[in-house]
């Protein structure tokens, strides 16, 4: 049987797939919609769109929407000033008012990235200000995201890749320790400006008086980049040419 790099991206799937259903029947929708725009060499726009299940179809119960500017650092590394808009509402239904929670937030980000061969290892810090129903809160993130492309040595169009992150959430007041959410996955950057990703998600979430509850969710990622800087260059090139 000759291999092909869509047979290692089903298995992960397969792979996913019976982890998440023997951990939790009842799996949901996550949904990402995300915009990167380079509009100078150094900086980034980006805005997300999010919308979450509790079933894979039926019963959304939470979106978001947020943005910031990045600014971009050698060898992929990056630092980010974000906010954002949160909204929880109460199963079961369809985005059924009224709301449970409103939040929002504002967030600085540092990602680092290092190479072990052709995998590449992403370090994102994250801290954040919340306000949660008009409550306000700090919380800190880590996440370490090793992408691993398969028909070519990194992630450029026609490329196939594989896909993992663990990522921990806490905060500076008792207990501590508030969250874990672990993916896995696989993806295909079809051109420089489409990305599609998908996967499965178990978010846990971490209670004194219960030991906490956790969800299981399947993820699909579109992924925009939209680069003027490059138009500019190309534009000037023809120009020159």
């Amino acid at each position: 049987m000759t291999f092909h790099p869509k047979h290692l991206i089903v298995a992960t799937l397969l792979l996913a797939t019976s982890t998440t259903f023997s951990q939790n029947n009842r799996t949901g929708s996550w949904d990402v919609f995300a915009l990167n725009a380079k509009i100078k060499k150094d900086w980034t726009l980006y805005l997300e769109t999010q919308t979450r299940s509790q079933n894979t179809t039926s019963d959304f119960y939470y979106h978001e929407i947020k943005g910031g500017i990045q600014y971009n650092l050698p060898h992929n590394n990056s630092l980010f000033l974000g906010t954002g808009n949160y909204v929880t509402y109460p199963f079961p239904g369809n985005y059924h008012s009224p709301a449970t929670t409103k939040e929002y937030r504002l967030w600085e980000q540092f990602v680092f990235n290092n190479y072990i061969g052709r995998v590449q290892l992403e370090h994102r810090y994250r801290i954040e200000q919340r306000w949660v129903n008009g409550i306000y809160s700090n919380r800190f993130r880590f996440r370490l995201n090793p992408i691993i492309p398969i028909n070519h040595t990194k992630v450029i169009p026609s490329t196939f890749y594989a896909t993992t992150f663990e990522e921990i959430f806490f905060t500076d007041k008792a207990p501590y320790f508030l969250r874990n959410r672990f993916f896995i996955g696989a993806g295909y950057k079809f051109t420089k400006t489409f990305t599609l990703q998908g996967g499965f998600i178990r978010q846990f979430d971490y209670n004194t008086s219960t030991g906490g509850s956790g969800k299981n969710f399947a993820q699909l990622l579109f992924s925009f980049t939209l680069d003027r800087t490059s138009h500019k260059e190309r534009s000037l090139q023809s120009a020159i040419d």
